[in-house]
């Protein structure tokens, strides 16, 4: 079964990535290779040439050339030297489901291409890495598992080896930092220095890192010839893309277009309802007026004309039902709860302009307040995620800026936040509050030096508190120990907010500092106390 995160698919102009599936719900190998043939291995520079000469660019949102791609890896790894070919099937952008649905549905296209890239660079194994648990995980290691019965029954179906790697999905489970660590059995979150994969990644190895589409275009592209494959497209842009519409459209679908499309003309197709704006580029993307939708073409060059970039190909209709701003900031706010917690801006900074989204929408607040909390975290980050946050509430701020008076000027604009952006379901945090004895606590306002995002010290100089995520425990504790005068305790909050809070464990120095721990005995750990042109439609809906 298809699940219900992968919607239908339609199309725009001719069927290439999404052939075959008005009739089959998955290609299986048999059906594949009746499309498309066994595609023939090609030598580097081949391919380089091909990649050159249709511009091929990464499809996973930065567009990066994949010639060079190729080029830096061969480089890296010399004479004699080991590569790995890694396809990055971590979605974790909530408003995209392009990749979802080629790895559910079409996975021996992505595996032809990512084979074909192995054998060209002599590389030791092609790893896909993709949501653990989900569908397409089964579905690409089925794909696998028919390539190899396939080689036994005397094909040629498993060249190079293929491993597929389940990894837990969140936001920023797909930056290139993040994957490899993943993939390397680390924690998945983006290195604080930036390194490339090119030179040390799968096992330390030069690793060629594209994204899921990138290598289904590659199949194509091998297959067509750059002459056939530029047929359709753009001259500058050639070739067809996927998009995911959803939000506020009707008829929510991953779409294959040729690139020169009318923006306008792909919301149509989906009966979107634009309401106050679209979001192109996905999260960390940028908000286009309605005026700007009606003018706005599907490509690089049109969308970045536009005010936009096409990314990843997501569009993202806000509709008119909706608060428009209450939207944006639920989407804040989920974009400060996915923080790798490795930096100031990012942990600290992106739950502060959250904050300030979300009191904006109840009236009070400032867009000056926020604009320079953004400026706090903009290029400050660890990694690309402060930044691309920034750049959206700064766009959303810019676009609705008619909704915003209402709201300061009256509380609301009258309509509900509905949620119409993507939203994953996400397991609660576990979160942490500080509670102070006030027979013990004498203004003395260190707390709020330790934490100062946390602790709010009033015009006496006695603290009050607000919630302390989990990423943070390690300062609460600090701050807790270092109090003068042992007034402080921790404990993870939770519960229903009915009856008396469940006495928190205090920390060991305090044990020691009080005369109720002697040198040698066993320390108790913190107790946790709660949890914290022509258009035809290619199959139905897949849910």
């Amino acid at each position: 079964m298809i699940p219900a995160r992968v919607p239908r698919v339609l199309r725009m102009g001719p069927a290439r990535l999404t052939a075959g599936l008005d009739h089959c719900r998955r290609l299986d190998l048999p059906a594949h290779r009746t499309l498309h043939g066994v595609v023939a291995p090609r030598e580097l520079g081949e391919l380089i040439s091909y990649a050159n000469e249709v511009d091929m660019r990464g499809r996973g949102g930065a567009a990066f050339p994949f010639a060079r791609k190729l080029r830096a890896v061969a480089d890296a790894v010399g004479s004699g030297g080991e590569c790995v070919v890694l396809v990055n099937g971590a979605e974790g952008e909530p408003a995209s489901s392009k990749d979802a649905m080629l790895l559910t549905r079409n996975p021996h296209l992505v595996l032809d291409g990512a084979v074909l890239a192995a054998e060209a660079l002599g590389a030791r194994e092609v790893v896909l890495a993709t949501a653990g648990g989900e569908v397409a995980e089964a579905s690409v290691a089925a794909a696998v598992a028919e390539r190899r019965a396939a080689n036994v029954s005397g094909g040629a179906e498993s060249r190079v080896p293929i491993r597929v790697v389940g990894i837990k999905e969140r936001f920023i489970s797909g930056e290139g930092g993040a994957l490899v660590n993943a993939v390397n059995g680390q924690e998945g979150i983006p290195p604080g220095r930036k390194r490339r994969a090119a030179q040390s990644g799968v096992d330390g190895l030069p690793t060629l890192l594209s994204n899921t589409e990138t290598y289904a275009q590659l199949a194509l592209l091998a297959e067509y010839g750059p002459q056939k494959y530029a047929e359709v497209g753009t001259a500058k842009e050639p070739g067809t893309i996927l998009l995911t519409v959803s939000g506020g459209a009707a008829n929510g679908a991953v779409i294959e277009v040729p690139t020169g499309v009318m923006l306008a003309d792909v919301l149509d197709l989906c009966e979107a309802d634009i309401g106050d704006g679209v979001l192109f580029g996905g999260y960390h993307g940028a908000w286009l007026s309605a005026e700007a939708v009606e003018t706005a073409v599907v490509s690089r060059e049109g969308m970045k004309a536009a005010g936009a970039t096409l990314g990843a190909g997501i569009i993202v209709p806000v509709g008119s039902s909706t608060c428009s701003l209450g939207e944006a900031a639920r989407v804040a706010s989920y974009l400060a709860s996915q923080s790798a917690g490795q930096c100031g801006p990012c942990r600290l900074g992106l739950p502060n302009v959250g904050r300030l989204m979300c009191d904006l929408v109840e009236g009070n607040g400032s867009v000056d307040a926020i604009r320079r909390a953004v400026r706090v975290v903009e290029r400050r980050g660890a990694c690309s995620h402060p930044d691309g946050t920034a750049k959206f509430v700064l766009s959303a701020l810019d676009a609705f800026e008619s909704e915003i008076t209402l709201h300061l000027e009256q509380g609301s604009c009258g309509r509900p936040v509905r949620g119409v952006m993507p939203m994953p379901e996400l397991e609660k945090e576990v979160e942490y509050r500080l509670e102070v004895d006030w027979s013990r606590c004498v203004g003395h306002g260190l707390c709020a030096h330790l934490l100062p995002e946390f602790v709010h010290l009033d015009d006496y100089g006695f603290p009050s508190f607000r919630t302390v995520p989990a990423f943070m425990l390690k300062e609460a504790r600090r701050a807790v120990d270092m109090c003068p005068a042992l007034a402080l305790r921790l404990a993870e909050n939770g519960g229903d907010g009915h009856g008396p809070a469940p006495k928190p464990a205090a920390s060991p120095l305090r044990l020691v500092k009080d005369g109720m721990l002697k040198a040698g005995s066993s320390v108790p750990r913190l107790t946790r106390v709660g949890a914290s042109p022509s258009v035809s439609r290619a199959g139905g809906n897949a849910g």
